[in-house]
């Protein structure tokens, strides 16, 4: 089995005003998509998925990676990312999962952003311009509140019902004015620990 990709797509926005009021910096947040053929639609229930897993998500991490690093300009300006997956409907929300809940995938961009923070995501089944949501936070602080980001779109003819749709995004820059402070803070004010938030 190896990866049959229909298209693929690159979105770039930039943000230059938030609330009346122009950014300091402007957010700028990139997604790559590729519509892919589910390598396991029309087989019915399939036990082993590592096979497909094993033989698809290292090419798909690898190619979406490269598209992402290549809009960017470098692996080091990435400030935010995450993943996200929409199966069309003849398959299983485990397809979805299991391209993109992956080391096989993730790795590729974790490495090439150098990365510490897991990978924020969504997976969800949907026919064709389903919305795809692509939840972002800072690549190496998971607290840094200024960079939880979602990144919306939709593609109008996918997923087809026998495809799947990967994406990766990214941010250069945090919300324009953020100003609710972090989980850090939070933390301090309720006299808990980072390791235990909710003081259970």
């Amino acid at each position: 089995m190896s990866l049959e990709i229909r298209k693929t797509l690159l979105q770039v926005e930039t943000t230059l005003i938030e609330g009346g009021r122009p950014a300091r910096q402007p957010l700028r947040l990139f997604s790559a998509f590729a519509v892919i053929a589910n390598p396991w639609a029309g087989r019915g229930y399939v036990e082993d998925l590592k096979p497909e897993i094993h033989a698809v998500a290292p090419e798909l991490g690898k190619l979406l990676t490269g598209m992402i690093i290549d809009a960017v300009g470098s692996g080091e300006a990435v400030e935010a990312y995450g993943k996200a997956a929409v199966v069309g409907l003849d398959g299983e929300l485990e397809h979805a999962n299991a391209l993109i809940h992956t080391l096989r995938f993730g790795n590729h961009y974790r490495g090439a952003v150098g990365a510490k923070s897991y990978l924020a995501f969504t997976n969800t089944r949907g026919p064709a311009n389903a919305p795809i949501m692509i939840p972002l936070m800072d690549k190496n602080d998971e607290g840094r509140r200024s960079h939880y980001l979602t990144i919306q779109s939709a593609i109008p003819d996918a997923p087809a019902a026998n495809e799947i749709v990967v994406a990766l995004g990214a941010s250069v820059g945090g919300r324009p004015h953020h100003r609710i402070g972090d989980r850090y803070q939070d933390l301090k004010d309720l006299g808990q620990d980072a390791s235990n938030p909710a003081g259970v």
